[in-house]
């Protein structure tokens, strides 16, 4: 027993020392938020969304429109009038300024203008929703990493026992005290764990490849992550219960603007059959560029009063809003089914914890008990009370047991992220 714990000791150490790009979770976390695509795409639409609450903005202003206006006859567009018009008119221009002011519109600004403040908040509650998927990501790729690096020391750990036994068996062979089927046994074991390791080095580099491209790090096959797995101490879990509260939950808050959209959407609609009013103020000049007639900028006000009548009573309008008011009840209902269906996701991931915390208590007992059966063989093995078969289960035995030991501490990493993820935690570190 001793020999496999200092075995896998000097393979840690050993792993370690030829290591040259170490790399912590925190570092990966940051790289990955500053490389992000996805992150930079969220930043630019709440970008957009400030241009347009602007724009709403400008609606509470007047609209001030300019006019213009010139013609040009290849004949006289008014002949002249002996004692009135000397000379007659081939050219005309018209020029003219309008200011306008709506006081009411059915409240279709002040709904606009609430509409683009909520697109606004909903832009960055998606962008906030970005930076949560990518840490929840890069923290399971790391942690998958972790355990791959695990699993090869292990392996490693387990061809030194092997080589360990081969040699032993070659001893024992010199002497005459085994037949040479039972050394052919152990290298025929041996090959296959030399195999099953070079596909754990390829599925690793490969893992490392996709975490580069993830997080934006320039790609090192000597890479490797600062974090071990702590198989001495059990993880804890976040909180003595499983924290079902919503408010902090982009998912949820997302629901939530949605009714509020459908609610502003229906005043829109019934703004359409609303009354609206303005007023405004003109100014314009007529003339010919010869100087033929001409006359000064003629200011005047005007006031605009439109009442929509078979709209409200039997038109489209009126249809549109029941429609609209159907489209606030189905916001409704995915309201409440969502924020169910967010609950149950988040006591999901909490008992999946919780069967990880016992995956990890029965993986560390069968390892001890893999470790203690390991021992009894080889020591009978050496006192001729065991074949070489009993030997090689029993090391196969092992090395499963330790192996699922990494990977159960490893999963118990991962489910906690989606735990961190699901409550809204994951950027609270």
């Amino acid at each position: 027993m001793k020999f496999l714990f200092l075995s896998i000791i000097y393979l840690g150490l050993a792993y370690t020392a030829t290591a040259q790009h170490i790399v912590s979770l925190e570092q990966s976390r940051q790289a990955a938020l500053a490389y992000s695509t996805a992150i930079k795409n969220g930043q630019l639409k709440v970008s957009s969304a400030d241009f347009g609450l602007v724009a709403a903005k400008s609606s509470y202003l007047p609209s001030v429109s300019g006019t213009g206006l010139g013609l040009y006859g290849f004949k006289d567009l008014v002949p002249a009038i002996p004692g009135i018009l000397n000379k007659g008119i081939n050219n005309f221009y018209l020029v003219g300024v309008t200011a306008t002011q709506p006081i009411y519109a059915g409240g279709k600004i002040e709904t606009g203008y609430r509409l683009a403040a909520l697109q606004q908040e909903t832009s960055k509650i998606m962008a906030r929703q970005s930076v949560d998927s990518v840490l929840l990501l890069t923290t399971q790729k790391y942690w998958n990493l972790v355990n791959l690096q695990e699993q090869e020391k292990t392996l490693a750990a387990n061809e030194l026992l092997l080589n360990n036994v081969l040699k032993m068996q070659k001893d024992m062979l010199a002497s005459g005290m085994i037949a040479r089927n039972d050394l052919l046994k152990v290298k025929v074991q041996r090959s296959q764990l030399i195999v099953n390791r070079s596909k754990l080095q390829n599925g690793r580099r490969l893992a490392l490849f996709d975490f580069s491209i993830y997080t934006g790090m320039q790609y090192d096959s000597l890479m490797v992550m600062q974090d071990t797995l702590d198989k001495v101490n059990e993880p804890l879990l976040p909180g003595g219960t499983a924290d079902t509260t919503l408010s902090g939950i982009a998912n949820y808050q997302l629901l939530l603007k949605q009714v509020q959209a459908e609610g502003l959407q229906t005043k829109l609609s019934k703004a359409d059959y609303l009354p609206s009013l303005s007023v405004g103020l003109s100014a314009s000049q007529a003339g010919s560029f010869n100087k033929t007639i001409g006359s000064t900028f003629v200011p005047a006000a005007l006031a605009t009063l439109s009442i929509p009548i078979s709209d409200g009573l039997w038109g489209h309008a009126k249809q549109k809003v029941k429609q609209r008011k159907i489209s606030e009840q189905i916001a409704q209902n995915t309201l409440r089914d969502g924020s169910n269906q967010l609950q149950v996701g988040i006591l999901k991931y909490w008992y999946d914890m919780k069967d990880e915390l016992t995956q990890i208590r029965y993986a560390k007992e069968n390892l001890l008990q893999a470790t203690e059966n390991l021992k009894v063989n080889q020591d009978n093995y050496k006192a001729g009370l065991s074949t070489a078969t009993d030997v090689l289960d029993a090391q196969a035995f092992y090395q499963q047991a330790a192996l699922t030991l990494n990977t159960a501490y490893s999963d118990f990493q991962v489910k906690k992220a989606a735990y961190e993820y699901a409550t809204g935690k994951i950027n609270s570190k």
